[in-house]
């Protein structure tokens, strides 16, 4: 398989309303492992089986213990060497979060900028040493089916086992650049392009469907099974992604205006959907981001006096 030669698909991916990252676990085979990309960061952690991999226009070998952070958009695969009709229950685990989120934690703890020079170098891909395997593996074991605050704990403890491996290693060329937008050949994924360069502009699944070059039943088919939601749902879920970067960025904006800002034609359903999703109003939502920030200033003043 020549992984750097072929276009990538688009992977969605899904972080509950109540989470600020995704972490699971899978077997092989599994429906993402092949060669694609998504706009979240990913660590990725080899269980069992050894093989290939593929980032970016890297390739090499793998196998248990392999710990790796891709960045956003960046292509990736790994390949099992194993018989065709082999199943293997537990392969890896993975960890996924979007750049909004660890920025916006980040904000919050800023002990945790030292993370950030991770995350530019993650754009190159990067192979953690053994140590740091060593360190994060059983957190990430426990993160699986943590919940709660334990979440949280686990994951700083991971960022700040990966912010201190001097020996990382990058696994792309200097030259090699994701290039997403040269990624969006395919039908569904040029459709994806065009709502996430025109998501507060009024669409229609009519409009996706000529882009795609499907009729409208067959869009709505094709794009549930390339998604896992329908059309409405998937945008409804960037949109509110919108609304809620909207509500921490800018105090000065009502929450009207962010409706229509976050391309909602109506405040009483872009309300409902809010609700739907972060489980609270937009307003709710604010003041309790604003709390955590005015919290997390009034114990760095106090650390620093004392």
């Amino acid at each position: 398989m020549e992984g750097n030669r072929m276009q990538p698909d688009l992977e969605v991916i899904k972080i509950g309303p109540d989470e600020s990252f995704r972490a699971f676990e899978h077997g092989y085979p599994y429906s993402t492992v092949r060669w694609h990309f998504h706009p979240e960061y990913e660590i990725h952690h080899v269980v069992t089986t050894s093989g290939r991999y593929f980032v970016g226009d890297y390739i090499g070998a793998f196998e248990p213990g392999n710990l790796v952070l891709t960045g956003p958009n960046l292509p990736h695969n790994w390949v099992s060497k194993i018989k065709s009709d082999e199943i293997v229950p537990l392969r890896n685990r993975v960890l996924q979060f979007t750049d909004e989120d660890i920025r916006g934690i980040i904000q919050v703890i800023p002990e945790l900028h030292y993370f950030s020079e991770t995350l530019s170098k993650s754009r190159s891909g990067i192979l953690f040493s053994k140590s740091t395997e060593v360190t994060v593996a059983p957190l990430l074991e426990e993160l699986i089916t943590a919940s709660g605050i334990r979440r949280i704990e686990l994951f700083i403890g991971i960022v700040g086992a990966l912010s201190r491996d001097s020996e990382a290693q990058l696994l792309t060329s200097a030259e090699y650049l994701p290039d997403p937008s040269g990624y969006m050949s395919s039908e569904m994924n040029a459709v994806l392009a065009y709502i996430n360069d025109n998501l507060t502009e009024p669409f229609s699944e009519g409009d996706l469907a000529e882009i795609a070059g499907l009729s409208r039943s067959a869009f709505c088919r094709s794009f549930r099974r390339h998604t896992g939601m329908s059309m409405v749902r998937y945008v409804n879920r960037l949109r509110i992604n919108l609304a809620c970067h909207l509500l921490m960025s800018d105090e000065q904006l009502k929450v009207t205006e962010i409706c229509f800002a976050a391309g909602f034609k109506n405040l009483s359903n872009f309300n409902r959907q809010f609700a739907a999703r972060k489980g609270m109003p937009p307003s709710r939502f604010r003041a309790k981001v604003l709390e955590r920030i005015t919290n997390a200033d009034g114990l760095r003043r106090c650390n620093q006096a004392a």
